[in-house]
């Protein structure tokens, strides 16, 4: 059976104040998040946490603290974790280009065919360039080691890793 919501005084003066002030709570998670219906999740969260939380029984300004630094930090974790999500996430096509084991010979022999217009592609690169690109990304290097052994700024070690994906991702269209 379905438990009814009551619109009426809640049993603690937390939650009570957490209701009174919802939508300031939604418009400071909003701030940010980027987006008002991950706010509304941070602070429906939050509300599930203080439902089972001790209470407390100090004075209201003290208490609309605690709620806003309760939703000021898990919106933080939310957005933390939304930024780690799309560090390591990819596109829908980089995903259907995915080998799978035991893919159909015609997949195998495009795979291929795509690596060695990559490999094509990084030989076309100067010297320095190709090694940096392939230290970070096939052999997961720092930035600033590499930067280190060539004798350049971190910085001009990012472009090159930059200008090297560019020029792969060119030739790599322009085979299609």
């Amino acid at each position: 059976m379905a438990e009814q919501l009551s619109t009426g005084k809640c049993d603690s003066p937390l939650l009570q104040a957490f209701v009174d002030n919802r939508s300031i709570l939604v418009k400071i998670a909003a701030r940010i998040t980027g987006c008002r219906s991950r706010a509304e999740d941070v602070v429906q969260d939050a509300f599930f946490r203080l439902s089972s939380a001790p209470q407390i029984t100090s004075s209201f300004k003290a208490q609309l603290s605690y709620l806003f630094q309760i939703v000021r930090n898990l919106a933080i974790d939310h957005y933390r974790k939304q930024s780690m999500e799309l560090k390591y996430s990819g596109s829908e096509e980089e995903g259907l280009n995915v080998v799978i084991q035991g893919a159909s010979p015609e997949a195998t022999h495009i795979n291929f065919a795509t690596l060695e217009h990559i490999a094509d592609a990084l030989n076309e690169l100067p010297q320095r360039t190709r090694y940096a690109f392939e230290m970070y990304r096939l052999h997961g290097v720092a930035q600033k080691d590499i930067a280190k052994e060539l004798g350049v700024s971190p910085t001009l070690v990012n472009f090159m890793i930059r200008d090297a994906m560019v020029h792969c991702r060119k030739v790599s269209n322009q085979r299609t």
